[in-house]
């Protein structure tokens, strides 16, 4: 059984993909966390997310004040992009999943309606073979967003917010492309020292964002790995090649959340098993839920409701996928994230309004 120090939950800033925050408070038995796409609030308030959003904190502040308030016109009486303080949160969502591929070197491609994403730049064999963790005290992108971090910590008096360093699979991927997985059979070698080195920066850069939210006074002592790619790669190959490094994640810190977005969970949750202090996992509803609630009792779970599933399934439908959910799988958070312009506000409710009728069906 996997023991924590801590439970994470479900966290979605107005304009930002999905991360994790510490729990704060009690949770009810099916928690709704419900967040919309860059294009949902560029056609709604016509923000632009280009280059300038992941740049100018002020800009990003001035924009996340919009976000709120149109959130708290159309959705009355919901958290809907609540961080569960009275801080404005300036950071969450900068440079989307970018933000390690570009301390190595690749661009980030910005897009008005949309979260930025990395060139296809790819190393060589070469590149690869002669990689090193980069110097964060001498890479123009980390010292840059750290001036960010100060300029947040000087506005808000601490600095609160979550850099999404995605996983070690995904950001190795940025910079060696589909190769990284013909590199597992052809260049075992290769491929463990691309990860190593993806891996420590990865720990370096979250340590020293730590470092200043403590010095501000807001403690962050867990860090969350993105699986988004996990169902490219055979689980024997995750548990050779990635697994290690995911336990070398989770020693550095206090807890570690697993993200796996919609993809079935099923074949990997042994190795997941021993992964320590596995404070948060999400997977998708086709998954195994018995088996994850049976393995990870203590850590909060978490079910990625698609966005299509939410436009498209009639309401008994989708009461019949949350009653399973709880049933199978609960206590845990129901997440509907990347919602698009063109689903309706009622269907949104409607979906908040179910998981509270089945919590307190449950509880």
């Amino acid at each position: 059984m996997n023991s924590i120090k801590q439970q994470l939950i479900s966290y979605i800033a107005p304009g930002a993909p999905a991360t994790r925050r510490p729990v704060t408070g009690i949770l009810p038995f099916l928690r709704p966390e419900v967040g919309f796409t860059p294009r949902w609030y560029a056609k709604s308030i016509g923000i632009d997310f280009g280059e300038r959003w992941h740049t100018d904190v002020e800009y990003r502040w001035q924009t996340r004040i919009s976000m709120r308030e149109e959130l708290d016109k159309r959705f009355p009486g919901t958290n809907i992009g609540s961080n569960g303080e009275n801080t404005t949160d300036i950071l969450t969502g900068s440079y989307g999943a970018s933000a390690i591929a570009s301390i190595y070197g690749v661009p980030i491609r910005y897009d008005s309606e949309q979260w930025p994403t990395s060139e296809h730049h790819y190393f060589s064999d070469e590149e690869v073979d002669s990689l090193t963790p980069p110097d964060l005290d001498q890479n123009p992108f980390f010292q840059s967003l750290m001036d960010q971090i100060d300029l947040i910590g000087k506005k808000e008096g601490k600095i609160y917010g979550f850099m999404n360093w995605q996983g070690v699979l995904n950001n190795a991927q940025r910079l060696r492309g589909q190769d990284i997985f013909m590199d597992m059979f052809l260049a075992p070698e290769r491929t463990m020292h691309l990860l190593d080195c993806v891996c420590t920066t990865m720990v370096d850069a979250a340590k020293r964002l730590h470092q200043k939210q403590q010095k501000d006074g807001e403690a962050v002592s867990f860090f969350t790995v993105s699986n988004c790619l996990v169902n490219m790669v055979d689980p024997d190959l995750y548990g050779e090649f990635l697994v290690p490094f995911d336990v070398k994640i989770a020693g550095a810190f206090d807890g570690i959340g697993i993200h796996n977005c919609a993809w079935s969970a099923s074949p990997y949750l042994d190795h997941y098993a021993k992964i320590p202090n596995v404070a948060y996992l999400d997977m998708g509803k086709d998954s195994d839920l018995i088996k994850a609630r049976e393995l990870f009792p203590e850590t909060r779970r978490s079910i990625m409701y698609t966005p299509m599933e939410l436009a498209n399934k009639p309401v008994d439908q989708i009461r019949d996928d949350l009653q399973r959910i709880a049933l199978q799988y609960g206590p845990c958070d129901i997440v509907a994230a990347d919602i698009e312009d063109g689903t309706p506000d009622s269907k949104v409710m409607e979906f908040i309004k179910l998981c509270d009728i089945i919590t307190k069906e449950c509880q």
